[in-house]
């Protein structure tokens, strides 16, 4: 594997995500509940941020495309979705990310939101990824439970030949046997050595897929160690779901982070965080 100096990649004026840049924080809901709901949420992960000198980009999917069970809530579809974004997006003045699942939503997304995501299950589809490369946006790209963080270099260069070079990684943890995930740090600063932005999705990371039946389990007590340790393995940015009440929310509860414990959650991971920037700075974690 050939190694190349991490490249900072602008998201929107203003908002830089990259090795010498401060964290940023990919946060909100698993999926759209309500625009009241979308909007209130986002409005208090955004000011925890801004107290902290954190860059904020809002989270939230239109539709949840690989539920377990088919009776299991989406959300509310494209069009309700986009616009819940859009309001959301013009209240707080935030930058906005969701996921699309086939090429022909990547342009009408696109007009609303600054990245597009590529979910870890789609990965390795071209079309996909071609698509979302031609709109322009940035392309945070998850890494398949079932690919290695090696194999993620074709993902990147699919973007880049299609003519955009920002793009976003994010791990978010690897299949270990039925129903469970697994992280393994070493795929951080791995999938860094393409010259991309790393981001770790410390709540996905932690999902028991399919483990309740018609449903997802999951172990969000475990959310801040894996999240500290990803600090300490140098990443550019952390992705969390979060939820008011995750034990009643229609989609990836047990996964979910309490907005309760976001501060403190922050306070030790941008900690960490800072402490690890000065030493890449420095180039001492290539010593």
């Amino acid at each position: 594997m050939s190694l190349h100096p991490p490249q900072s990649v602008d998201i929107r004026p203003g908002l830089r995500i990259g090795p010498d840049e401060p964290l940023a924080l990919i946060g909100g809901p698993c999926v759209v509940e309500s625009d009241e709901h979308l909007l209130r949420l986002g409005d208090e992960i955004q000011r925890r941020c801004e107290a902290r000198g954190i860059s904020f980009i809002l989270k939230a999917s239109f539709d949840k495309a690989n539920r377990t069970s088919i009776r299991s809530y989406r959300g509310p579809g494209i069009d309700a979705g986009l616009r819940a974004l859009q309001r959301a997006k013009e209240a707080l003045g935030c930058t906005v990310l969701t996921d699309i699942h086939g090429p022909e939503q990547a342009a009408r997304v696109a007009e609303v939101v600054d990245v597009l995501q590529i979910p870890a299950f789609l990965c390795r589809q071209t079309d996909l990824l071609v698509a979302a490369a031609a709109t322009g946006r940035v392309v945070n790209i998850k890494k398949g439970q079932f690919v290695a963080p090696e194999q993620m270099r074709s993902a990147i260069e699919k973007v880049r030949q299609s003519g955009n070079a920002r793009v976003l990684l994010t791990e978010r943890g690897s299949t270990f046997g039925y129903n469970n995930l697994v992280v393994d740090i070493r795929a951080l600063p791995q999938m860094s050595a393409f010259g991309v932005p790393v981001v770790f999705d410390a709540t996905h990371s932690l999902q028991l897929p399919g483990a309740l039946g018609d449903r997802t389990g999951g172990q969000r007590e475990l959310i801040a160690p894996l999240a500290r340790a990803a600090a300490a393995a140098g990443i550019d940015a952390l992705f969390v779901e979060i939820h008011d009440d995750p034990d009643n929310a229609p989609c990836d509860g047990p996964n979910m982070l309490p907005l309760a414990q976001l501060d403190r959650l922050l306070d030790q991971v941008t900690s960490i965080h800072e402490l690890v920037r000065v030493e890449r700075f420095r180039g001492l974690d290539r010593s």
